[in-house]
């Protein structure tokens, strides 16, 4: 790519040097997002030492097979947008648009289940301020774990609607061959924050549905 090329803008030297711009960026604005996630770990780890009992009878009203099945999920997810990644730095126009609508359906499945353990909830009266009622324990407890079940795996579903919302961006600019091996940066860029988010969901699923399982 010359430096004439439409995709380098004219701030950088080289495709080298705005690559590593756009990933220190990028990286810049994960490690706010870990901080950001980060706090609502912290709260929750302080609760639960403190509540573990009621915590764990709550969590045991989370289902595992749902949830494990979705980090099975997020896990496929990150290989084909690795895939999608790697389709770009070759070229490969026609895998770069599957690899990203392959995303895109594993991402709408992870989220279909969600929103299916959601109304689960809800019609088990588990959603705090909504006629809450837990019968196994401290009420107020319990939707304090509620509260942080839904705040944590909320925030995360909203990331993946994010992710899902760039990817339908990169799948349509992939299909009219805007990328090449000389220029991929919005998909490398794209594919740092979905890993990110299947990682956060990997802390998720062991401190939200195993709490006190053996």
């Amino acid at each position: 790519m010359s430096k004439s090329h439409p995709r380098l803008l004219h701030h950088f030297d080289d495709p080298e040097q705005q690559l590593e711009a756009s990933q220190s960026g990028m990286w810049l604005f994960l490690v706010t997002e870990i901080m950001f996630f980060g706090g609502m770990f912290i709260g929750y780890t302080v609760y639960r030492e403190a509540y573990f009992e009621v915590f764990a009878h709550a969590s045991n009203h989370l289902s595992v097979w749902l949830g494990g099945i979705n980090t099975a999920v997020l896990i496929c997810s990150s290989l084909s947008m690795a895939m999608a990644v790697h389709s770009a730095h070759q070229g490969q126009r026609r895998k770069i648009v599957f690899y990203l609508l392959l995303t895109m359906v594993l991402g709408t499945a992870f989220l279909g289940i969600k929103f299916t353990e959601y109304y689960h909830k809800y019609g088990e009266n588990l959603i705090p301020g909504l006629d809450f009622a837990f019968k196994e324990g401290n009420a107020g407890q319990a939707a304090i774990f509620y509260s942080f079940y839904f705040g944590m795996t909320g925030l995360h579903a909203l990331h993946m609607i994010i992710g899902l919302g760039l990817l339908s961006f990169l799948a349509v600019q992939a299909a009219r061959g805007r990328f090449s091996p000389l220029y991929s940066t919005p998909v490398e860029m794209t594919g740092l924050y979905w890993h990110f988010v299947d990682i956060v969901w990997i802390f998720l699923f062991p401190l939200l549905y195993l709490v006190g399982r053996h």
